[in-house]
This record gives structure tokens, sequence and C-alpha cells, in this order.
């Protein structure tokens, strides 16, 4: 049984950065495409970035600069670094393996 566990979010000053992880268990995400995506209140689940399982990343143009993906296959854990935060990156942020497997999501409020 896959499952995939959010940790790292919180409140955070805008210009402020955090480190979210992503622990997988049952499957390999060196193997996967994994991705983060966000939902703010009353909007729908956006991507925010992907890799692939060779290594290929993809970034929303919200946060191309700012935000970097990256995979420890030895500890089984995908992270997002997230620099200059910015008001509207608050959500709920969640991890994906291939689009099948979904995390319980971890909250980032960016807010002074």
């Amino acid at each position: 049984q896959v499952q995939l566990v959010e940790s790292g979010g919180g409140l955070v000053q805008p210009g402020g950065s955090l480190r979210l992880s992503c622990a997988a268990s049952g499957s390999s995400v060196s193997t996967a495409l994994m991705g983060w995506y966000r939902q703010a209140p009353g909007k729908q689940r956006d991507m925010v970035t992907t890799i692939t399982r060779g290594g290929t990343t993809n970034y929303a143009d919200s946060v191309k600069g700012r935000f970097t993906i990256s995979r420890d296959n030895a500890k089984n854990t995908v992270y997002l670094q997230m620099n200059n935060l910015k008001p509207d990156d608050t959500a709920n942020y969640y991890c994906t393996m291939n689009y099948r497997y979904w995390g319980q999501g971890t909250q980032v409020t960016v807010s002074s």
C-alpha cells in the first residue's frame, strides 16, 4: 500500500522560506513521477511542480525561480524548497505519486 506523508508546512512571513517534505512508503520515488500541487480555499487544485523519473522538472509560472523540487532516493522522499514566499502562495500543499496516490496535505500560510 502506497502512502505519502507531507510535512513542513506552517506560518511564514512574506519573503520567508519553507521546505516541505513528502515521505513515501510502499513504492519508490525514484521510479515515479512525483509532484506538488496546492489548493487554496474556494479554488481548484493546481500544479506547482513535477519531477519525472529521469529528473526533468516542470514548474508553474507563478513559482519559477522561487520554488525547487528535489528528490532523495535513499530516503524515499521528495522535497519542495520554497523561497521568497508571497501571500498568494497560501494554500494546502499536496504531494502526488503518478497522479494516482496523494498525501493528506500540509498547510502553508504566508502572512505578516
